[in-house]
């Protein structure tokens, strides 16, 4: 500060703008930098995994299969960094080509190639027996708002391919979100959080959620799972989304027992924490359904929300 006040007091007014200049620049950059969360994402079913030490530095990474594909969750918005590395044999080739499938949401799978990928001269396994590690190739994508389910395969016969996986928090942009009521009356079931209460629909495998809604616009499914005394720790449900009658997501979701909210007329459940999926509707009006797809989960509770602004939005 010191030296501040000394440049401020022995130059003219145009090194001063300067100065204000150069510090509102730094400013903001300095709040991007503090309020970007990168946190590593451990997949859920990964049956082993590889330490790659890369300059000094210890990193797990998890082996793609070319049958059963690795699945990590994760909630948005935010950026998800994918880094493959190929596993170069002691005695094989200096180069190789490999592709990777990933999916999201139970969307379409998509191919992603890299070629003439080079062993890392600043990387190795710790166990040398493996052989050489390639260098860092990424998928990198931009995941919306809510809970996402990512998929990937070895897309490559003969090639061993390891990957990691980073995600950075995106701050989301405030929205008035306003309640919406199913198309079909499902059973209402009234929560208690902090002392507010707030309407829930129960539904089913046999009674989904039917939503009528016209787009272009987005809305919130809010779902929480109905604990038994006998579900203990984290439950693991699916959740299928159709439009207009085909499919156009799946998500696979994980919960645990809520701290903070009841049921506001018992019923010997416990509801679950929230979990949140954001659909886009697209131009026009259509109809969408909400399924649970685990058959021992019986029913689940949803809130449905969209965006105050587009309550206009006329068919």
């Amino acid at each position: 500060m010191k030296r501040v006040k000394r440049f401020i007091m022995n130059n003219k007014p145009n090194n001063i703008k300067i100065l204000i200049l150069i510090l509102a620049l730094l400013i903001p950059c300095n709040f991007i930098c503090a309020g970007s969360k990168t946190k590593i994402l451990k997949p859920k079913n990964a049956a082993s995994k590889i330490t790659i030490i890369i300059s000094g530095k210890h990193r797990i990474y998890y082996s793609l299969s070319i049958i059963e594909p690795i699945i990590v969750t994760t909630k948005g918005p935010g950026k998800l960094r994918i880094i493959t590395r190929g596993q170069f044999d002691p005695q094989g080739k200096t180069t190789m080509d490999y592709s990777v499938y990933y999916r999201v949401n139970g969307g379409q799978k998509i191919k992603a190639d890299f070629d003439n990928v080079k062993r890392d001269s600043k990387a190795k396994f710790k166990e040398t027996t493996l052989g050489y590690p390639g260098t860092g190739e990424d998928i990198i994508m931009e995941l919306g708002r809510g809970e996402h389910t990512i998929e990937l395969w070895c897309g490559t016969e003969n090639s061993k391919i390891n990957v990691r996986f980073l995600f950075t928090e995106i701050k989301a942009k405030r929205i008035d979100w306003v309640s919406l009521s199913p198309l079909y009356p499902n059973e209402p079931v009234d929560l208690v959080t902090n002392e507010t209460v707030y309407c829930y629909y129960r539904f089913s495998e046999k009674k989904p959620l039917k939503i009528k809604i016209t787009g272009p616009t987005t809305f919130r499914v809010l779902s929480r799972v109905e604990n038994h005394y006998q579900m203990k720790g984290r439950i693991n449900y699916r959740l299928q989304v159709k439009e207009d009658k085909a499919v156009k997501n799946t998500y696979l979701l994980s919960s645990f027992r809520s701290e903070v909210t009841v049921y506001r007329r018992g019923c010997g459940k416990t509801p679950g924490k929230a979990r949140e999926i954001v659909i886009t509707v697209p131009k026009g009006t259509h109809i969408y359904e909400i399924i649970p797809l685990d058959k021992d989960k019986e029913t689940i509770l949803a809130r449905i929300l969209f965006p105050k602004k587009d309550v206009k939005i006329k068919e």
